[in-house]
C-alpha cells in the first residue's frame, strides 16, 4: 500500500531522478535539440564544468599555463544544467541526467503538481533526441527531515518504527545516530538510510530512501521508476506512526 494523499507539510525536502547511460560522445551534437523541447519548462540554462583533481608529474619543462589549460580540457566534466522557474533543476552530462527537486509535494498523486510528470516529460524528450537503447542504472531518492520534539525514547518510538538500538544506547544521551542498509527488493535495491541530526536544542530524524534499478530497456524507464517509488513509499510507510501524519496534515504556521 502507498500513501493516496498530499500533504501541506510533507517532510520530503529533496527527490532526485537520475539516468546513467553508456558515455555518449555525440552528447554535445544533441543538446541543443534537447533544450528546445524542455525550454517551456527549463528556460534557464547553463554551462558548467565539474573539475576533478588530478596530480601528475609534468616535469619541469612544462609551464604551468599549459598544465593548467591540458587539465582543464582532460579532467573538465561539461554539465548542461536547466532551471525551472520554481528553481527545481535539470542536468545532464555525457552519460547521466538527474533531476533534483525542492519543490514537489507529491510523485503522482491528484491535487499537487506531480514529479512523474517532470520525469516523464524531461526523459521522453531526452530518448526522442538520443535513443539510447539501455539506461545502465535508474535511481529514484528521497530525502526527509522529520521532527523530533523530545528526545526521549518514549516520544520517539510514537513517532517512528527505528532501527535504532535504543535499549542500549538511550536518544536522550545520544548527539549522532546512524544506520546504514542496502537491500534487495525483488528485481531492484534499496539503499536505507536514517540518521539522527541534532543543532543546538534542535534534533531530526533524517530518512534517506535510495530506490535504483541497473541494466533497463530505455522504454521501460518509467515503469521501472514507479516501481521504484512504490518501494520507497512502502518503506516510508513502514517507519513513520500517526503522530508524523498528524505533523504533516498541519500548515507550516500552525
Amino acid at each position: 500500500m502507498t500513501i493516496k494523499e498530499v500533504f501541506p507539510n510533507p517532510t520530503v525536502k529533496q527527490v532526485i531522478f537520475q539516468i546513467r547511460f553508456p558515455n555518449l560522445f555525440s552528447m554535445e551534437n544533441k543538446i541543443g535539440d534537447f533544450q528546445l523541447k524542455i525550454m517551456k519548462q527549463f528556460p534557464e540554462s547553463a554551462l558548467l564544468y565539474r573539475r576533478q583533481v588530478i596530480f601528475a608529474d609534468v616535469g619541469p619543462k612544462v609551464k604551468i599555463e599549459e598544465s593548467e589549460a591540458q587539465a582543464h580540457q582532460e579532467a573538465g566534466k561539461k554539465i548542461w544544467h536547466f532551471e525551472s522557474r520554481k528553481n527545481f533543476e535539470l542536468n545532464v552530462t555525457s552519460d547521466s541526467l538527474d533531476i533534483n527537486s525542492r519543490y514537489h509535494k507529491t510523485y503522482k498523486l491528484k491535487g499537487g503538481e506531480r514529479f512523474r510528470d517532470i520525469i516523464k516529460s524531461a526523459v521522453d524528450s531526452f530518448l526522442q533526441v538520443t535513443s539510447i537503447p539501455v539506461v545502465n542504472r535508474i535511481g529514484l531518492r528521497y530525502i526527509d527531515e522529520c521532527p523530533i520534539p523530545k528526545k526521549d525514547n518514549k516520544t520517539f518510538r510514537s513517532y517512528y518504527n527505528s532501527v535504532f538500538p535504543l535499549d542500549r544506547f538511550s536518544l536522550a544521551d545520544a548527539k549522532e545516530l546512524d544506520f546504514k542498509t542496502v537491500v534487495r527488493r525483488g528485481p531492484y535495491y534499496l539503499r536505507y538510510i536514517e540518521s539522527l541530526q541534532t543543532v543546538g536544542d534542535v534534533s531530526k530524524l533524517i530518512l534517506d530512501f535510495d530506490g535504483f534499478a541497473e541494466n533497463v530497456a530505455s522504454e521501460d524507464y518509467l515503469k521501472v521508476t514507479d516501481s521504484l517509488h512504490k518501494i520507497i513509499s512502502e518503506e516510508y510507510e513502514q517507519t513513520i506512526n500517526d503522530p508524523v501524519y498528524k505533523f504533516m496534515r498541519k500548515g507550516k504556521g500552525s
